[in-house]
């Protein structure tokens, strides 16, 4: 008889992510589980259109049986079959987050039996999602390393609230991932920050690439304003990157209505200082994306500048399922050194 994994959406961080690491885990693994009081702690609980896209994407690629499957249900149940490769497209519609989607399928399909190519359509660049560019310079450089063939390419910006956006990922199954072991970023190789506009007052561009430009001191050469089509807008996403030798990071902040422009850039100049003074390796949101290969790989270990509840909610559901280690240890004022296997 098979055994069902209980889970219970309230616990953690109470959103989106129990759900999320529960489907990729489930797929990998066989293990089918059952949840209930879906995000609970959030203003809207239950499914909203970007996580019923995440289950509706899963069950597609492995074949599951749902039941609970619809927006507002707040109980689910996910028995997975075969991982299959192939084309997917899958449209989350408005500016529900195409990169969430795409982070809860890609450990299923590293196990596949067959290329993977699929087609998002919905957001890229929206405030409570990493951003395209997030995932393309930050973790999929980081998960080549652990071998895995992973390419991103952005069509279409998608930003909040209209969305629109649409992107495509080509995935290769790989027989196992690497461990990773990431402890020091390395020397500095570049820094730079980009603020993109669309059908705005290009101003509000310029403002914020003042604003990162005074608080980090940098020159004219290292802050890029770049302005798209206005059929791509309304919308803003500054991102500033950090190349260095062992790891990328990117910082983001969005334009929102009744958010000064300055406002946006010291929140996002806040986010990098926080990231320099740890000397850890990984900032607070690569941290949350890199429990789940490293656990599939068996093993790892890195430092982050912070914990988040989504990543603590993570690990706890990532045990729940592999039975792994997960030792976290503060190391620092403002740093932790994270260790699996």
């Amino acid at each position: 008889m098979t055994q069902w994994l209980e889970l219970d959406g309230s616990e953690g961080e109470g959103g989106g992510q129990i759900l999320r690491t529960a489907l990729s885990l489930s797929m990998c693994t066989g293990t089918p589980f059952r949840i209930v009081n879906i995000r609970a702690k959030r203003k809207t609980p239950g499914l909203m259109r970007q996580h019923l896209t995440a289950v509706q994407a899963a069950a597609e690629i492995c074949g599951a049986e749902v039941d609970g499957g619809r927006v507002g249900s707040q109980a689910l149940s996910f028995a997975p079959d075969k991982i299959r490769g192939g084309d997917y497209r899958f449209a989350i519609g408005t500016a529900g987050s195409c990169t969430l989607v795409f982070q809860t399928v890609l450990p299923a399909l590293l196990l596949a039996d067959a290329s993977s190519r699929i087609e998002f359509h919905g957001g890229t660049h929206n405030p409570m999602s990493p951003p395209f560019h997030f995932l393309e310079r930050a973790f999929v450089p980081l998960l080549r390393r652990m071998g895995a063939e992973v390419s991103l390419e952005l069509k279409r910006f998608g930003f909040y609230p209209a969305g629109g956006g649409s992107c495509t990922a080509r995935i290769e199954p790989v027989a196992k991932l690497m461990p990773l072991v990431l402890e020091q970023r390395g020397a500095r190789l570049r820094a730079y920050a980009e603020s993109f506009i669309a059908a705005l007052p290009v101003h509000i561009a310029r403002r914020e690439l003042d604003v990162i430009r005074r608080r980090l001191g940098w020159s004219d050469e290292q802050v890029l304003l770049r302005g798209l089509a206005n059929d791509q807008g309304p919308g803003n996403a500054l991102l500033v990157t950090f190349e260095h030798d062992q790891v990328t990071e990117v910082f983001s902040g969005f334009g929102e209505k009744g958010i000064t422009a300055e406002t946006v850039a010291e929140r996002t100049a806040d986010q990098v200082r926080r990231y320099l003074a740890s000397g850890a390796a990984v900032g607070y949101y690569l941290a949350d994306q890199l429990l789940l290969p490293l656990a599939l790989a068996g093993g790892g270990s890195f430092t982050a500048s912070a914990l988040s509840r989504h990543t603590l909610t993570n690990a706890e559901v990532i045990r729940r399922f592999l039975g792994i280690g997960i030792r976290m240890d503060k190391t620092g004022d403002e740093a932790f050194r994270i260790e699996l296997g």
